[in-house]
Parts: structure tokens; C-alpha cells; sequence
């Protein structure tokens, strides 16, 4: 397997593409043998090319690095190698949840309590974002803008992961160049406010868009769904919206009541934060366990991570395993080695 090494990362096969970028399977290259699975994007060359989006996109990718919590996955790294931009992220080892959703038999429902399970940590998950601050303590007032089932991650283990901070305010002004299908696919998402111009978004516009996300696990099917843009956007400003429970589900009246506060058009009646939403969400049903959600997930997803698993394998089976003399070899070429005795406990 050839690989293209950037910085200090071997770029391995594509496993995704979207209407922004492509992902990779990478592998960090390090000095004596380490080596750790991550993945990285690889973004489409009109907007690699463009310098202000790249500037923008990269101080956009800074605020993310500062998010740091289980249920988001962290951007490790952005990079700029032969006019190309490769964000470097954390590996999850699992599917997109739409993915997952369109595995399920057509007649078949996501638990309830997986469904609540998973809104439960994907909320947490934005609280932290919405939460995050600078090395001074300040505020950083980050909003993702984009939460959508493509942009939580479910694997094996059962955490449902946000991922793509910082993506959705750098390509707002690039849209008109992305796949017409990915457009829709994010407007059927956008919370009312985001459809103004000069919109002004906040922490409730992705309380929003997660309960969106919510309402669809629950139903069963597409909240919004037209394959017109203008009348999707008719749908979203003033199409009636039923409770999860006038279609066949588990979902409860209180269930009902959470989900409907956070798809409120009006953002002062939503809920203020994403873990007022998950607080309440946890008070009013049993929430699955992560081995349960995980169990569901897999369940799902088996054939797809096992081709992957096999790429993995694949990609470190190329890094070789250096010998101990090569270790000490290596340790002998630094500029200073510093050994610290430890005494063994008494």
C-alpha cells in the first residue's frame, strides 16, 4: 500500500467523500516505532485554492482544538501540503448516524431508549462546544450550525461523537459550489433563524437541529423532505410539525413534549442549553447504556467495520516494527538523554 506522507502523517485509502472533502484513513509516523490510526479530511481543491477561506478556515479549526470532551471529536491537526488543506481528527472506530438509520429494515424503529441515549450524549457533547473557552477563561460562543445524523458518530463503544466543529461557519459562504443533494441535505437541518439574512445563530440553534435529529430517530423518517429547495425552505419557516408520536415509535407525551420545546421556531421558547435539553431528556426517560447503544450499533454496522478494520490492518501492517538496537540507536542520536532513577515503593 503506498502512502503520501504529510508532516508527520501517512495518508492512507479514502473511506468517505462528501460535497467538502474527502476522508482518509491516516496513521501518525512516529520516531521508534510509534504509530496511531487517525483520519483525515482532505478537502476538495476549490476550496483548498481559495487563500481567505483557507485563513478563515483555519481560524475557525483553532476554535474547535479547544473543544475537548468524550462526546466530541477532536481536530487534532490542519495542514497545508502542496496547495492542499488535510484536517487531521481523532479516529472513531464507527458510522455516521444516518448511515446506521438507513441500515435498519424499513419497518423497523430505533429504540427508545437508544434514541434518547444517543440525543443525550450528542447534546452533552454540543454543551461542551457551546461552553468552551480560551486560555484566558473567555467565552469562546463556538456553534456548530450543522448538527445533522451525518455529523454524529456511533461505533462499537457506544458514544455517540459530534464531529466537524468549526466546518459549517467557514463553508457558509462556499455553498453555492457543494452538491446540489448535500445542500438539501444540510437546509433540511437549519434551524429558522440560520434561513434569515445576516442570520444571527447561538447555542439554541443547535438545540434546534438536535432535536431535529431526535424528532427523526424517533419517527422514523425525514422531518422535512422535499426535493425542492424552496419549498423545503417553506416547510422549515411554516410547515406544521406533529410530535414523534403521531407516527408509529416508543416515544412518550413527555418525550414528545422535550423534543417539540426544541424545535420551537422561536428560539427565546426552546430549551436555553443543550444540557437543559439532555437534563430533561434524562428525567423523563431511561436512557441506553453505551455497551447497549453500542451493541446496536454494531449490530448495524458490522460488514462496513470490518472492511475498514481490514484497511487499518492493511495501513500499520506498512510502518515495520523496529528491533531494540534500532530503538537504542535512535535514543543514542539525541542531542540529550535524561534518565530518572525511581526507587521502588517501600
Amino acid at each position: 500500500m503506498s502512502q503520501r506522507v504529510i508532516a508527520r502523517y501517512a495518508l492512507g485509502p479514502a473511506i468517505a467523500a462528501g460535497g467538502v472533502a474527502t476522508v482518509h484513513l491516516g496513521r501518525v509516523v512516529g520516531s521508534i516505532g510509534f504509530t496511531r490510526i487517525v483520519a483525515i479530511k482532505r478537502l476538495h481543491n476549490q476550496f483548498a485554492t481559495d487563500p481567505k477561506f483557507v485563513s478563515m478556515f483555519v481560524d475557525e479549526a483553532r476554535l474547535a482544538a479547544r473543544v475537548r470532551h468524550p462526546n466530541v471529536v477532536p481536530t487534532l491537526d490542519v495542514l497545508v501540503d502542496a496547495g492542499e488543506v488535510f484536517v487531521v481528527l481523532e479516529y472513531v472506530h464507527g458510522q455516521p448516524l444516518h448511515l446506521l438509520t438507513r441500515a435498519l429494515p424499513p419497518t423497523q424503529r430505533v429504540p427508545l431508549r437508544i434514541a434518547a441515549g444517543i440525543a443525550f450524549g450528542a447534546l452533552i457533547g454540543l454543551h461542551a462546544a457551546h461552553d468552551a473557552r480560551n486560555e484566558r477563561g473567555e467565552p469562546l460562543r463556538i456553534v456548530h450550525r450543522d448538527v445533522s445524523p451525518h455529523n454524529v458518530v456511533l461505533g462499537p463503544d457506544g458514544v455517540p461523537r459530534v464531529i466537524d466543529f468549526g466546518f459549517a461557519k467557514a463553508f457558509g459562504r462556499m455553498r453555492t459550489t457543494e452538491d446540489r443533494d448535500e445542500v438539501k441535505g444540510k437546509l433540511a437541518y437549519m434551524a429558522p433563524e440560520q434561513l434569515a439574512q445576516n442570520a444571527r445563530v447561538d447555542q439554541r440553534t443547535d438545540v434546534y437541529a438536535a432535536s431535529l435529529v431526535l424528532w427523526e430517530l424517533l419517527a422514523g423518517r425525514k422531518l422535512f423532505r422535499s426535493e425542492d429547495p424552496a419549498t423545503l425552505l417553506r416547510m422549515i419557516r411554516n410547515g406544521e410539525v406533529e410530535p414523534p408520536s403521531r407516527y408509529p415509535t416508543e416515544s412518550t407525551p413527555a418525550v414528545d413534549a422535550i423534543v417539540m420545546r426544541g424545535l420551537a421556531r422561536d428560539p427565546t421558547n426552546r430549551w436555553p442549553t443543550a444540557r437543559a435539553m439532555a437534563l430533561a431528556l434524562e428525567d423523563c426517560t431511561p436512557l441506553a447504556t453505551a455497551p447497549h447503544i453500542g451493541a446496536w450499533a454494531e449490530r448495524l454496522a458490522y460488514a462496513d467495520l470490518a472492511k475498514r478494520a481490514k484497511l487499518i490492518a492493511e495501513l500499520e501492517a506498512v510502518q515495520k516494527t523496529p528491533t531494540l538496537e534500532e530503538v537504542f540507536a535512535e535514543i543514542r542520536g539525541l542531542d540529550e538523554v535524561t534518565i530518572t532513577k525511581v526507587d521502588p515503593p517501600r
